[in-house]
């Protein structure tokens, strides 16, 4: 049986040769670089949109939210307003207030006894946890968010909507 080593011999650099990178070497370097943020950046501000959206529709759900906790909790009515002119909201006693994406297009299908002007809605809660019920509705180009109240139970959930 025959073992065989193999060593790995260093060799000294020869002076002609040095460490680092040639010009020509960065240079394509930084053309690719430049090519690749090129062909990303749109898809990052295609995003970003997505995101403010997704991000208003869930500060909706939780003041919604905060109101019926806080009508249980106090054990009296408890009203969320919506105004979608000023694009905000508030949560009934001052317990909230919230602002809403510039660009959004906003709508409330709120009772008719809780319309309260042109561009202002209400959504009551009752100590008992149910509601007027309706929903939110918050888009962009026809697509977004919908967050829907149920009367009965009060509950707060968020689902895609697209116009019909």
């Amino acid at each position: 049986m025959k073992i065989y080593h193999h060593t790995l011999a260093l060799r000294p650099r020869s002076p002609d040769h040095s460490s680092g990178f040639t010009l020509l070497e960065l240079m394509v370097f930084l053309a690719i670089a430049a090519l690749v943020l090129t062909i990303t950046s749109p898809l990052f501000t295609a995003v970003v949109p997505g995101v403010e959206l997704k991000a208003s529709a869930r500060r909706v759900m939780a003041g919604l939210r905060l109101a019926r906790e806080s009508a249980i909790r106090n054990g009296r009515d408890i009203v969320f307003i919506l105004d979608v002119e000023a694009r905000t909201f508030e949560v009934g006693d001052g317990f909230r207030d919230g602002k809403l994406g510039e660009d959004l297009e906003l709508k409330l299908e709120a009772a008719e006894t809780e319309q309260l002007d042109e561009h202002r809605g209400a959504v009551r809660f009752f100590p008992d946890g149910s509601s007027t019920g309706r929903r939110v509705i918050l888009a962009r180009a026809d697509k977004g968010y919908q967050v829907g109240v149920q009367w009965l139970t009060g509950r707060v959930r968020m689902a895609s909507w697209q116009a019909e």
